[in-house]
């Protein structure tokens, strides 16, 4: 007797819940039963505060941080710049692009 595809794929979707039943079963009474964890206080150690003293920061360490920061500053520009200039450019040609 020759059965048709919709008939077998219902048939087989039937038996899941029971395949579900069986296999909670079957972990119900095999399955490993958990203990209740005990809680353990643990005594910490007081956090110890370490005070930073102040540190004198010499002159021309303080001159070296401003030439250097200024020159930080100026590259900032150019790259601001030039990142403009690139822009201008795309834009220019994808005017020229349209254009043709």
């Amino acid at each position: 007797m020759a059965y048709s595809e919709t008939r077998i794929v219902i048939g087989g979707l039937a038996h899941v819940p029971v395949l579900i039943f069986i296999a909670n079963f079957i972990k119900g009474k095999f399955g490993i039963k958990t203990q209740e964890t005990k809680n353990t206080v643990v005594k910490g150690e007081p956090v110890k505060i370490i005070e930073v003293k102040d540190t004198v920061v010499k002159e021309g360490k303080a001159e070296a941080i401003k030439e250097i920061s200024s020159k930080l500053d100026s590259i900032e520009k150019k790259a601001d710049k030039l990142y403009e200039k690139v822009k201008k450019k795309k834009k220019d040609k994808k005017k020229k692009k349209k254009n043709n």
